[in-house]
């Protein structure tokens, strides 16, 4: 069932501004059609002519009509990007986080999202096991592309196995479904240890690459990143962790691929994780290795590039001296420990101004290597009580739900502040970072 759009934000000086729509208002149909969802407003909203069918807080119905500029956007800003249905996940993979966490958290925190929409829009992994002829249709008519696929195996009895779902054997064909179409997707596949490694994972690589072919290939990237385990997970799961003599096994096996695969396409196709590297206590990758990042927010190039920016803004904001002397305590995963001291040196550089860095591993979730964006409250309150911590805590914002100042185990920023009895500054990116040290 599609809903109303409703609007939570009116950009100043745009077209909706102007018109006077305020927060609350909520879009119903433009011209004649209901929007299911952020992709169909976007589609609607590009011609120049406009009837809008409106419903205000009160809940009484305006239609208004808008001339503009063709794609001109009107400036307007929704609760969601969904105006119907979340399509959810309908395949049980023993290494699912969603399923690997403590009951009684936020509900938000539970929700098995497998919808193609939130791929397209946002870069979020999907299965394509539930979709219905009309979704595929949709996909091709609206050409949404490219889409983020957890594909896992190519084998079908392996991807079956590994998502629980016999719908889950037919991958190849909806692979060639793309390239026919002259559609793309990014493609990730999560290491298991004993099922889908090895001989398994050489066979899903070489799959994924033939299809890396031509002006437009259907896969544009693959990631290949391990699995990650907490200590909820199902207790026979079939999961074996990965240890440091696989991860040298893996980055051995994906980097030998990779040479053939640059010989032979042009590319390396796949990619590791950076995880893998820190795992197996190996060298990150250098910079070039990465190509354009196609799969930054799989993990895939992180460090380097953070590494890269940090560089850029330092030369540009870091200055030799601050009036003020400051002490500070910056908290990461303790995976990154190692590849951020020459950031930590720098920032330690500028007289008057101490960072000490807190490399945390993650209690909550009994994992002994930990990225910073699984750190919750409970780790810091477990790892800093007491501690002299300086004038605040630098937080990165990946530990915090998106637009809201709470941790992963629902504690709030406020109440680890009290806890700790200091400041908790959040820092989104380098720049941030820089300007918070120095402010």
């Amino acid at each position: 069932m599609t809903h109303p759009a409703r609007i939570t934000g009116v950009l100043p000086d745009s077209i909706a501004a102007e018109i006077g729509f305020a927060v609350g208002d909520a879009i119903v149909a433009i011209n004649g059609t209901h929007p299911r969802d952020l992709i169909d407003y976007q589609f609607l909203c590009a011609d120049e002519v406009l009837e809008l069918e409106v419903l205000d807080e009160k809940g009484k119905t305006h239609h208004i009509e808008i001339e503009k500029d063709y794609d001109e956007d009107l400036g307007l800003e929704f609760e969601t990007a969904l105006f119907d249905n979340l399509i959810q996940c309908n395949n049980r993979c023993p290494f699912c986080f969603i399923d690997q966490q403590p009951p009684g958290k936020r509900q938000s925190l539970y929700f098995k999202d497998d919808d193609y929409r939130l791929s397209f829009l946002y870069g979020s992994y999907l299965t394509l096991t539930n979709l219905p002829e009309r979704e595929w249709q949709r996909i091709e008519k609206m050409r949404l592309s490219p889409l983020y696929v957890s594909v896992h195996a190519t084998e079908p009895e392996v991807r079956i196995r590994l998502l629980k779902n016999p719908r889950a054997g037919q991958i190849l064909q909806q692979l060639k479904w793309f390239q026919e179409r002259r559609l793309q997707i990014h493609a990730q596949v999560v290491v298991c240890p004993g099922i889908n490694d090895g001989k398994h994972l050489e066979q899903t690589l070489r799959d994924l690459a033939s299809f890396s072919t031509g002006e437009v290939p259907a896969v544009a990237s693959v990631a290949v990143v391990p699995v990650g385990l907490t200590r909820f997970r199902l207790e026979k799961d079939e999961l074996i962790p990965v240890s440091e003599e696989k991860a040298i096994e893996v980055i051995s096996q994906v980097r030998s691929l990779q040479q053939e695969f640059s010989k032979k396409y042009g590319s390396n196709v796949a990619w590791l994780a950076d995880e893998w590297f820190l795992i197996a206590g190996e060298e990150l990758p250098s910079e070039v290795e990465y190509n354009d990042y196609p799969q930054i927010d799989n993990g895939v190039g992180s460090i380097r590039l953070f590494l890269k920016q940090f560089a850029t803004a330092a030369a540009e904001l870091l200055p030799q001296k601050i009036s003020k002397a400051r002490k500070l305590t910056w908290v990461v995963g303790n995976a990154v420990e190692k590849a951020f001291q020459p950031i930590l040196q720098q920032l330690n550089a500028v007289e008057n101004l101490e960072v000490n860095m807190r490399a945390l591993n993650s209690d909550y979730w009994g994992q002994s290597i930990s990225v910073t964006g699984l750190l919750t409250g409970h780790d810091l309150l477990l790892n800093l009580q007491g501690q002299d911590l300086g004038e605040g805590i630098l937080l990165p914002k990946v530990m915090l739900k998106h637009g809201e100042l709470i941790f992963l185990d629902d504690m709030s920023i406020e109440e680890v502040a009290s806890q700790l009895n200091t400041k908790i500054l959040p820092v989104a990116d380098v720049e941030d970072l820089i300007k918070t040290c120095i402010d």
